[in-house]
């Protein structure tokens, strides 16, 4: 299984530990695509039409698309959009100490699944369920 992996880059490092523990375990699943975003040495000094291209291969080339949206992000909600498009099974994470609430267009919609957590050990006994569901929970998508 190939799973991307999701959540504000640019704006939100001080979260990379919680983000390294979330895809440490979803490789447990399969190969995390973009496992590198965690890295705290990321390049950003690519150009943004290479950064664009190789996120695009990736969604196509996913299997499952899972995305912590507790940060908002213009790209996290446009990659989204894409996986949706492209009818890929989407998992959305977020946290629900925050203060803010997800959005209507990722908690109403019906081929999203929302896991609303309280901190990794939350996420991972989420996950763990969602993928005891997997082939069941997906067979219905195009």
């Amino acid at each position: 299984m190939k799973i991307y992996f999701a959540w504000s880059i640019r704006w939100w490092r001080d979260d990379r530990g919680l983000y390294l523990q979330i895809i440490s375990h979803l490789k447990q699943y399969g190969t995390v695509l973009t496992e590198h975003i965690a890295d705290p040495d990321l390049n950003f000094d690519i150009a943004d039409t290479e950064i664009y291209d190789a996120d695009i291969a990736w969604l196509k080339e996913s299997d499952l698309i899972v995305a912590e949206i507790t940060q908002t992000s213009m790209w996290v909600w446009y990659e989204l959009w894409i996986a949706e498009s492209l009818w890929k099974p989407v998992l959305c994470l977020f946290d629900e100490s925050s203060w803010k609430r997800p959005s209507a267009m990722i908690s109403g919609n019906p081929h999203i699944t929302l896991i609303h957590h309280d901190g990794i050990d939350d996420i991972k006994n989420s996950l763990d369920a969602y993928f005891k569901k997997w082939p069941l929970k997906n067979s219905k998508q195009k």
